[in-house]
């Protein structure tokens, strides 16, 4: 599926809830869901810089995909994070330079976070950008 055609479900999804406190329960949600990270992965290398919570991330390629695994120590974080490798992960190296985060604002999220966790999010595209950039630079 394209990352346009995932995003736009994201937002169909949070179109569902009226509160923030439903759409934050659902991020939360989406956390829980997340497949681990293998533990050989959750190193100090693997750290996205920026966040205030510890966050790993862990980038290989596919096919020509860039398949992304993820972790954090924190809840909330981890569902953000689970949002962005559902959008990025399995996506080509360029597809994933040239895509938007414009459905972030859509669904509210920069908005109700916390300043540190909004920049938290920042890092965390900014870092799977850098993998798709360093990926496709290899190819």
């Amino acid at each position: 599926m394209e990352i346009k055609a995932i995003q736009n479900e994201i937002i169909d999804e949070f179109s569902m809830f009226d509160e923030w406190d439903e759409r934050y329960q659902y991020v939360i949600d989406l956390g829980r869901s997340l497949p681990l990270i293998d533990e050989q992965y959750k190193t100090d290398d693997n750290i996205i810089k920026g966040c205030q919570s510890k966050v790993w991330l862990h980038a290989e390629q596919d096919n020509g995909n860039i398949v992304f695994t993820a972790d954090s120590d924190a809840i909330l974080t981890k569902g953000l994070i689970a949002i962005m490798i559902r959008v990025f992960s399995n996506q080509k190296p360029q597809a994933i330079l040239e895509a938007t985060t414009d459905f972030v604002d859509e669904i509210g999220l920069k908005e109700h976070l916390s300043a540190t966790r909004a920049n938290g999010l920042v890092s965390m595209i900014k870092q799977i950008k850098l993998y798709a950039l360093a990926y496709s630079a290899k190819n």
